[in-house]
């Protein structure tokens, strides 16, 4: 008569190890998903051009980001009257420095950038290490499988604290992301492309080219970054890339 139970902790345990499976091959999406976004652990640089456009007005900013695993140093290159800040990222931690400061200034990687852009979206992405990622749904976007992920954030000092992340099946690489408050309300939607190529130990990866982050209730209000000459650089491993 102890065989239903039995049976029961089989199928019980069964479940979970489906669970747990399904949790480690979401994960792994994510993780190859930020590789094609700059989470590299070599050493990675590019430059980016931000147009925005706020109520009828355009601006236009331009950086050179410099990376390596958790660090990243990013740098205004447009307008002329910004040239020279700096951007520093040290795992979430995040400073501002520009010539005329004595030191360093502490920065929020939610802080606004520009237009859409926060400080955080700058930069290279490691959702893997920020977010934790549950599985939703499959549907399809441009007539291919993706995967729809809920991402929620690890601590409170990271760029958003939940993203609904849509992710290729077959490329591996993110198309879409919706950015929510914690309460679930959406307020930004971010679409991506990867026209660029980033060759790293001999192989050759999809690099992102466009991001264009766009205001959830005022769909005129928008932001389009523009990535320019990925390549591979030399850091060493004791210092922050600078």
């Amino acid at each position: 008569m102890k065989f239903p139970k039995i049976s029961a902790l089989i199928f019980i345990l069964d479940i979970l190890i489906a669970i747990s499976a399904r949790g480690d091959l979401t994960s792994d999406l994510v993780k190859d998903a930020d590789r094609a976004r700059g989470g590299i652990d070599q050493g990675i640089s590019w430059t980016v051009k931000v147009e925005s456009f706020e109520e009828g007005e355009k601006s236009e900013r331009s950086y050179f980001v410099k990376t390596k695993g958790d660090n990243a140093y990013v740098e205004t290159l447009e307008p002329a009257r910004n040239k020279g800040e700096v951007i520093l990222f040290n795992s979430r931690l995040m400073w501002f420095f520009k010539p005329n400061l004595r030191k360093p200034v502490s920065i929020s990687a939610r802080q606004k950038l520009s237009g859409q852009a926060s400080n955080g979206d700058i930069a290279s992405t490691n959702y893997f290490r920020d977010y934790t990622a549950t599985f939703e749904k499959k549907e399809e976007w441009n007539k291919e499988p993706v995967q729809i992920l809920l991402l929620k954030a690890k601590s409170t000092d990271v760029t958003y604290d939940q993203i609904r992340y849509w992710i290729s099946e077959k490329s591996r690489l993110a198309v879409k992301s919706e950015f929510m408050t914690l309460q679930g309300q959406i307020f930004k939607v971010a679409t991506f492309e990867y026209e660029n190529k980033l060759t790293l130990d001999g192989k050759t990866i999809p690099f992102m080219s466009r991001m264009e982050i766009v205001d959830a209730k005022f769909k005129e209000n928008k932001s389009i970054l523009k990535y320019e000459s990925p390549q591979k650089i030399t850091i060493s491993e004791h210092c922050h890339p600078v």
